[in-house]
C-alpha cells in the first residue's frame, strides 16, 4: 500500500507542479501539509518527495523545507506568431542540449508524404534526437526534410543551430506552422532515452513548417515529457456572430493554422 501511495502522491506533485501551482521556482507545502493532504505518513511523503528530486523537479533546504527546481516550461501560443520550444526554455534561464542519435535517409513512409508534398519512397533527410535541459530529459524529436531540401543541413548543423534554423539560414523561411497536439505514452524507446519508465504521460506534438508558396520544409515530431512541457493558448472572443458559434472555437482553428 505504502510503495503504490508515494507513486501517486509523486504523479499528483508532478501535475501541482506543470500546472505551476508553486510558481516557476516556489516553496512548495511542508511536509506535514502533505501528510494530512494524502492521508499519509512522513515516510511516504519524503519517498515521493525524493523521487521527484531525482527526477530533476525539486530540491530540499535545511530548516527552510522543499522547493521547486525545474518546473514545466511553457511554451505561450499566439496568432501569427511561431516560438520554438527554445525559447520557452531561454525565458526560463536555462540551456537545451541536444545529442542527435540517428542521422541519414530514409525512404518516405505514406504516412509523411503527403504532409511533406512528396511521393511515398522519396528520400527524406531524417535526424532523431534527445534534448536534455540541466541533465534531465525534456523530449525525443524526429524531424524529417526532403531531400531537395536537404543539403545544407549536417549531422553537426542539426545538433547546433538544428535544423529549421539551418534552413532558415540557407533561404528557406519559414511563414506558417502548422501544430497538432495530442497525449501518448513513453515506449520502451522514449523511455531509454528520457530515462523514465515505459508507459510514463508524453505530450506528443507535430510540428509542419511551411513557406510563404505554401512549400512544406520540414516536419518535427516532439515527444514532450508531460511533466517538463505545457503549451499554452489564449483565447480572445472576436466580433459578434450567431449565438449557436463560439469564439473560443474560432480562435482554436486559427491557431492551428497559423501558429506552433
Amino acid at each position: 500500500m505504502t510503495s503504490s501511495r508515494f507513486a501517486t502522491i509523486a504523479h499528483d506533485l508532478r501535475e501541482r507542479i506543470a500546472l505551476g501551482e508553486f510558481g516557476a521556482v516556489g516553496a512548495m507545502d511542508s511536509e506535514a501539509q502533505l501528510c494530512a493532504r494524502y492521508a499519509v505518513s512522513r515516510p511516504t511523503v519524503r519517498r515521493a518527495l525524493e523521487l521527484l528530486r531525482d527526477e530533476g523537479l525539486v530540491g530540499s533546504r535545511h530548516g527552510a523545507g522543499w522547493f521547486v527546481t525545474g518546473s514545466a516550461f511553457h511554451q505561450r501560443l499566439a496568432l501569427g506568431t511561431f516560438r520554438h520550444a527554445t525559447s520557452a526554455v531561454t525565458d526560463a534561464g536555462k540551456t537545451i542540449e541536444r545529442r542527435i542519435v540517428d542521422f541519414g535517409f530514409r525512404a518516405a513512409p505514406l504516412s509523411l508524404a503527403g504532409a511533406l508534398a512528396v511521393g511515398e519512397g522519396d528520400d527524406l533527410l531524417h535526424s532523431r534526437s534527445v534534448r536534455t535541459v540541466d541533465g534531465h530529459g525534456l523530449d525525443v524529436v524526429r524531424e524529417w526534410v526532403p531531400a531537395t531540401l536537404a543539403g545544407p543541413i549536417s549531422r553537426d548543423a542539426a545538433t547546433t543551430p538544428g535544423i529549421w534554423q539551418t534552413l532558415g539560414r540557407h533561404g528557406h523561411r519559414i511563414a506558417t506552422v502548422r501544430q497538432t497536439v495530442t497525449a501518448g505514452l513513453a515506449s520502451d524507446s522514449d523511455a531509454a532515452l528520457l530515462g523514465i519508465a515505459v508507459g510514463d504521460p508524453l505530450l506528443l506534438v507535430r510540428r509542419v513548417a511551411i513557406d510563404e508558396h505554401g512549400i512544406p520544409l520540414a516536419l518535427s515530431d516532439h515527444r514532450y515529457l508531460a511533466q517538463r512541457f505545457a503549451l499554452e493558448v489564449e483565447f480572445n472572443s472576436g466580433p459578434a456572430t450567431a449565438a449557436s458559434e463560439s469564439p473560443g472555437l474560432r480562435t482554436v482553428a486559427a491557431t492551428k493554422e497559423k501558429s506552433a
